[in-house]
């Protein structure tokens, strides 16, 4: 069956989804989380898109990111499924493909509050679980180590915050 084309536009946000291949739970160490907040953090400075919302599952990823032009988003999202599928291989000592399939993505308007809202509910009320909370923790509640929000000091960005044995 042929693929259809993506449907890129100015002004939009795209929610986007990848798996990784045989929905294996390949992202449960926190040195995988470690590798794919550094690899965010290039890909950023190299496109230059705005990430709003980030959640890393034990088998696959949400993110909800605006591209500075919309042709760029394939560029992004090949290059962070590139990198981190060669950094994680190396990691965890296997070869092969990583993510599974193409990532699933769906845009809209980045004037649309509503449906920004909702995607943003979705994404960050997510547990590990995969069971959904009737409020969002706050990032170092659930073992992040990004905020994509502003901190007190007016930016997001890398949280700096202890380590210890509990994260996983």
């Amino acid at each position: 069956m042929p693929r259809f084309p993506r449907n890129f536009q100015p002004g939009y946000c795209y929610h986007i989804t990848t798996r990784c291949n045989n929905r294996e739970f390949r992202l449960t160490r926190n040195e995988c989380r470690e590798v794919f907040l550094y690899a965010i953090k290039k890909a950023k400075d190299k496109f230059g898109f705005k990430l709003y919302a980030l959640c890393i599952m034990s088998n696959h990823v949400h993110y909800l990111l605006e591209p500075a032009q919309p042709e760029e988003l394939p560029k992004i999202m090949h290059w962070l499924n590139w990198y981190t599928a060669m950094c994680f291989n190396r990691m965890l000592k296997r070869t092969g493909h990583f993510w599974e399939k193409r990532y699933h993505s769906t845009g809209f308007a980045n004037t649309d509050k509503k449906r920004a809202l909702n995607t943003l509910r979705y994404i960050l009320l997510f547990t590990k679980s995969g069971k959904p909370l009737s409020k969002p923790l706050s990032y170092e509640e659930r073992g992040f180590d990004f905020s994509p929000f502003p901190s007190r000091e007016g930016q997001g960005g890398f949280i700096q915050r202890k380590k210890n044995n509990n994260n996983l």
